[in-house]
This record gives structure tokens, sequence and C-alpha cells, in this order.
């Protein structure tokens, strides 16, 4: 690919990133130990946007490799609500790309002040955000500068996982997975052009979507989704498979695709039975993920299995990404300047 936009060669980077967590992101594995002597009562995460979008994925990350309970916390509560929970023995996770939004800030300030460990993860390890943590778990994605987050979303993900299993006593297997999942990511890249390029020519017309998954690709559906309408002012809803198929089918038709994220775990016959009742509604379905080509009547958009099936929402995130671009470019969008949105995420 050459002449890359900043978008598409920032998402093109994401391999690297990933590899240099590896290398470099020696503190994930000194704070996962530490937990892993003093498990907290409960893991509190806290973001917006692409962040919150990693956060739910941490919720299953926490659960499915160190067997803690996660949530992603109100915000509102604390910060502008006045109550201060009592937080002690809790992990409070602050997620920010700039490390600069006031609310997560406050929120963080106010975990470690109910007596929570509190810990930021951030692209500025110089922010605000990092400040006031007390333990900070820098993303090393290197500068982005597209406002749209793509290569600061995958290194969310590839930190939750990697402190969750770190934690959880099987980190060095996780970091092999995420490692091997980097080379996958690289080599999807260099293919999925073809295949997004003439689908987005295709859904020019699309103003409207809906983006399903279950399990962890529920994150990867909510970052689709956010990337749809942030770049291509399309208005895209996420929803998790179940939810897909009970009532929001009475809005689908003909004009109104679904995109499904899916990988081969146990949420499969929950996608599966989605699909079908979509499928009734004459909408267009794409899918994208390890699982995507084992779907009937979808257009398929699959990327390679990861070693660990928790790892494939690093890789399933990648043909949404690149649709979102070619998308925008299909309606005539500058997807380097979306309208009405800055890179810093500002008080709520």
């Amino acid at each position: 690919m050459t002449n890359c936009s900043v978008l598409r060669g920032e998402i093109l980077e994401q391999p690297d990133v990933l590899r240099r967590l590896l290398r470099e992101g020696r503190e994930v594995v000194d704070l996962g130990r530490r937990l892993a002597g003093a498990p907290p009562r409960i893991v509190r995460l806290a973001a917006h946007g692409t962040s919150d979008n990693a956060a739910t994925y941490g919720v299953y990350a926490f659960a499915r490799l160190a067997g803690w309970t996660a949530i992603r916390d109100s915000i509102s509560v604390p910060v502008y609500d006045g109550v201060r929970p009592d937080a002690r023995g809790d992990l409070a996770i602050g997620l920010s790309q700039s490390g600069e939004t006031p609310d997560v800030v406050a929120w963080l300030e106010a975990m470690r002040a109910g007596g929570a460990l509190t810990v930021a993860i951030t692209n500025d390890p110089a922010s605000a955000l990092a400040a006031t943590a007390e333990v900070v778990l820098p993303l090393r994605a290197g500068e982005e500068r597209s406002v749209a987050a793509t290569k600061t979303y995958t290194a969310e993900l590839a930190v939750l996982a990697r402190l969750a299993a770190h934690a959880g006593g099987d980190g060095s297997t996780l970091d092999d997975g995420i490692a091997a999942t980097a080379d996958l990511a690289a080599t999807a890249l260099e293919s999925l052009d073809d295949a997004v390029t003439p689908l987005a020519r295709e859904l020019a017309w699309a103003g409207r979507m809906v983006l399903a998954g279950r399990g962890p690709e529920y994150a990867t559906a909510r970052e689709i989704g956010l990337k749809l309408t942030e770049l291509c002012q399309v208005g895209a809803v996420a929803m998790t498979a179940t939810d897909l198929a009970h009532g929001p089918v009475a809005a689908l038709d003909e004009q109104f695709p679904v995109w499904l994220c899916v990988a081969g775990d146990s949420a499969l016959p929950a996608v599966r039975e989605a699909v079908g009742r979509v499928r009734e509604t004459g909408a267009p379905l794409i899918a994208s993920g390890p699982a995507a080509a084992e779907l009937d009547g979808v257009r398929a958009l699959p990327v390679a299995q990861p070693p660990q099936l928790l790892l494939s929402p690093l890789l399933s995130v990648l043909p949404g990404q690149l649709f979102a671009a070619a998308l925008a470019t299909a309606k005539g969008i500058d997807p380097e300047a979306p309208r009405h949105l800055r890179k810093v995420t500002m008080a709520r």
C-alpha cells in the first residue's frame, strides 16, 4: 500500500506497536505479579470513546485470565454526583490515549481518595492521568496524529490482556500469543484492502448500521461502530448478538446493513442465531473475525485464528478500521478531518 493517509498509516503500525509493548512493557509484568500476590476485591475501569470500548474488552480479559470481576465503572457518580465509594481493596484503571480527559482524571483521583490502587493506561506518561495514578502502563504507540484512534485501541487491548494474564499466572503464554497475533495482523493488513475497498463502494449509500458481537467481540462491535460514526457520518449502533436477535430486528430492512464480529468461541451459536433472524429481514450482512467465513449468507471479511481466542479482537477490528477509512473516501468525506471532532475528549 502506497501513499497512505495518516489514518491508514497508523492502522498499519499496529503489529509493530504490539511487538514494542512486548519488548518494553516490563511495568505490566511487574504490576501483574504484584496483583497476583494481593488480588483486588474488584477491578474498576473508566474511560470514554475508544478507550471505553477497550474497557469492555477488559471485563472479559480479567474474568477469563485472572478469574476476577471487572466492571466498567460510573464516572458520573463520583465526579458529578459527589458520591465517593469505599474503594479499599479495589483496582481502579483509568484509560485515555491522551491522558487529558478531565473527568477520567477526576474519577481516578476519587478512586485514589477512596483507597483503590490506581493505574493509568495512556499513551502519554507525562499526562494528567499519569500524574494522578500510582502506576502508569504506557501504550508505547508513538504519536497518534489521526483524530480517530486505531493503534492505541489495540495497544489498550494488549495491555489489559497482558496485565490480566500476568496476574493470573500465565503471562508468558499470553505474551507468546500476542507476538504470534502481531504477525497475523501484519499478514492480514497486507490483503484486507482488496476486500474492504469494493465493499465500501457498494455501501457508500449507507447512513445507518448495526454492529453486533458477543463476549470479547462485543468490544469489537462497539469500536467498529464508533469508527463508522466518527469517520463516515453513519448512525452506527452496537449491541450484543443476542439483543440483536430479539426486538431490534424489527428496525432492519434492505437499507440497514448489519456487521457481525465473530470468533470461533462459545458465543458462535448466539451469533448464528442472530444471522438467521437478520437474514429474514433482507438486511445486508457483513462479518469480520476468525469465524466470519463460518456464517452463511454474509459478506465475510475473515482473519486468522489467533493462538488464544481472547486475542481475536486484536484481529477482528482490522477489517472494520480499514472499511471505515474506505467508506469515508467512498462517501467523499475526508477521514483526516471528521466534522465536530478534536483529538482530546473534554469534560462532558
